[in-house]
């Protein structure tokens, strides 16, 4: 069966925050049923009425859990949710898996870095599970840039988290690090169950300390998506993201939904 197509609300949370039900309506008439939830803790009672209002449902959402303080690019200090209050936002939203988005480039470097955050990771999942939930890990580049004993990081990273525990690949970023995505899907199989479906031109230097601006609409850029979509066979849930697009945003992202539908079932009808 194919994955259920998804977006990541962050890409169009500047329209949610001043008319969320207008914005998750826009969505609907899309042909959207599914979203990854994107601050969703404090405001998860107000989401799920906007998501049934449309016939939407979210089965997976972002939230930390490996860092308690997390630095924001204004240089301020955001503190994370507790555990607590972030499980129990995620069953009252109807969420399945619970996916730390992010966790600093300095933590990568080494292996004691990454064995800190899967420890992290399985003790957030250990929780989790009594929740009825699982736990997943969501990359950008700098997880992928370095290699510890000749393997990328986040693959190191694999090797060492609980069989429960999943991760969501930003096919973007993954290739903006000089990943080879298909290989990469290939060899960590089962554990990939969320891809993040971005594309836009590929060059030297992108990376997340600088988003670049021409991210594009699924199937017009650099990133092999076809081929990372058909090498995921576990897939459960290929999730539309922009960091940024320019021009209207609701106008990228039906484009990548009308492709993301025509790829997903014409490599359905082919299996």
């Amino acid at each position: 069966m194919a994955p259920a197509i998804s977006l990541q609300l962050y890409t169009v949370n500047a329209a949610l925050e001043p008319d969320l039900d207008g914005g998750v309506r826009r969505l609907a008439e899309i042909g959207f049923d599914t979203v990854e939830a994107f601050a969703f803790v404090d405001r998860a009672a107000q989401l799920k009425s906007a998501f049934d209002a449309h016939g939407i449902t979210a089965k997976t959402g972002h939230a930390f859990l490996v860092e308690e303080t997390i630095p924001l690019p204004d240089g301020s200090v955001m503190t994370a949710p507790s555990h607590a209050d972030t499980f129990a936002a995620a069953k009252e939203l109807g969420l399945e898996i619970v996916i730390d988005p992010f966790v600093g480039p300095d933590h990568w470097t080494t292996r004691e870095g990454v064995e800190r955050v899967a420890a992290r990771l399985n003790a957030a999942a250990a929780e989790a599970t009594a929740h009825g939930l699982r736990v997943g890990y969501h990359n950008h580049d700098h997880e992928l840039r370095p290699q510890i004993d000749g393997k990328p990081a986040l693959q190191v990273l694999a090797g060492l988290l609980d069989p429960g525990v999943v991760l969501e690949l930003d096919l973007y970023w993954a290739s903006a690090a000089g990943i080879d995505v298909v290989a990469f899907i290939e060899e960590l199989g089962d554990r990939i169950v969320a891809v993040h479906v971005k594309d836009g031109p590929m060059r030297d230097g992108i990376s997340t300390a600088s988003i670049p601006q021409d991210q594009t609409p699924a199937g017009q850029g650099d990133v092999d998506l076809a081929g990372a979509l058909a090498a995921a066979t576990a897939l459960e849930y290929a999730v539309i993201e922009f960091d940024h697009s320019e021009g209207d945003i609701f106008d990228a992202v039906q484009q990548s939904y009308a492709w993301l539908d025509a790829t997903l079932n014409k490599q359905e009808v082919s299996a």
